[in-house]
């Protein structure tokens, strides 16, 4: 949402096709800087489809107010329609559940196998010190852990070699469970990086995924810059799915960012755009550039995913369209 428009133009409008068919609210799970709101209910409003609430989960009080200086250029009768939440809605809703780079959040277990293929033990990694700070120890793993890495180890048609580490989020049920008693009717939309589990936990990838960034720099220590830089892993979508199928919800589909954006119109409104700046070089190839990053492989395009998460809807979702992903 913060590269352009774009991104947010083309939810809005598989937003607005899903409130066809519902009626009811938007609730976004952690709106960060408030733009993709801004932007979502700014192109809702151009289509007529606005929400009849606007409602933003956030349990932080700093960026509740970011998003509220974001939100305020909004003419009266848009901003009039948001509202601020610190827990769960209720009753349960009716329309859209957003949740961009929302699971790549959640906390996760890292572990490590040891002994060789068919006869491994999971260990947990936990955080220890020493005399130079912190360090990587391992220990006994709980039955809820080691469980969890069992059945994903048996689920794998490779296995994996002695010393493999990588994490998993044990609190995808719990949170699914939640969601799930939220949605009466309707659709969630779950944006984020990661990949099926074969791929994700595949032999070659043996020191998991865990990424730390700072200051727009990436890297894989979590015991530097301590308290001051996000630390997050890919998600796991076969595991969401999974938790989603035990919470009854209906997993509607599952495919790429770029795939998702132009199902939902990406393609005619860049050309829009750069239809209306033929005359400004310069403007046509900024949003040249934002649409590469948000749509070619090498770039978003790839890493990210979109899944589509259901209750009580059987219409067709646009951004599914073109290409669904295995799970």
């Amino acid at each position: 949402p913060e590269i352009s428009s774009l991104f947010s133009r083309c939810v809005a409008r598989q937003v607005a096709e899903v409130l066809q068919g519902t009626g009811g609210d938007v609730l976004e799970l952690g709106a960060g800087s408030g733009r993709m709101a801004a932007d979502i209910l700014t192109e809702l409003a151009a289509l007529d489809s606005l929400p009849q609430r606007y409602r933003i989960l956030e349990v932080s009080a700093d960026l509740a107010e970011r998003q509220r200086a974001q939100l305020s250029p909004l003419p009266a009768a848009i901003a009039a329609r948001v509202e601020w939440l610190h827990h769960w809605p209720s009753p349960p809703m009716s329309g859209v559940v957003l949740a961009n780079e929302v699971l790549d959040a959640m906390p996760v277990e890292r572990f490590v196998l040891r002994g060789e293929p068919g006869a491994q033990r999971v260990r947990s990694l936990a955080v220890g010190m020493n005399v130079h700070g912190f360090e990587w120890r391992e220990t006994d793993a709980s039955p809820e852990l080691a469980q969890a890495v069992r059945d994903i180890v048996s689920s794998l048609r490779d296995p994996l070699p002695e010393g493999y580490v990588s994490e998993v989020c044990l609190s995808f049920q719990p949170w699914m469970a939640s969601l799930a008693a939220q949605l009466e009717r309707g659709v969630a939309l779950l944006i984020d990086y990661g990949l099926p589990r074969a791929h994700l936990y595949h032999p070659d990838r043996r020191d998991g995924t865990l990424r730390c960034h700072f200051r727009h720099r990436a890297h894989g220590d979590p015991f530097t810059h301590v308290g001051l830089q996000d630390i997050t892993a890919w998600v796991d979508f076969t595991r969401v799915a999974e938790a989603a199928d035990s919470a009854g919800l209906d997993v509607l589909g599952f495919t790429t960012q770029a795939t998702f954006l132009i199902g939902a119109g990406g393609e005619s409104l860049l050309g829009a755009e750069m239809q209306r700046a033929a005359h400004d070089m310069r403007r046509q190839a900024q949003l040249a550039g934002e649409a590469r990053k948000h749509m070619l492989p090498g770039e978003m395009g790839e890493v990210f995913k979109v899944m589509a998460l259901g209750r009580g809807y059987e219409s067709a979702l646009s951004g599914l369209s073109m290409r669904l992903l295995d799970l």
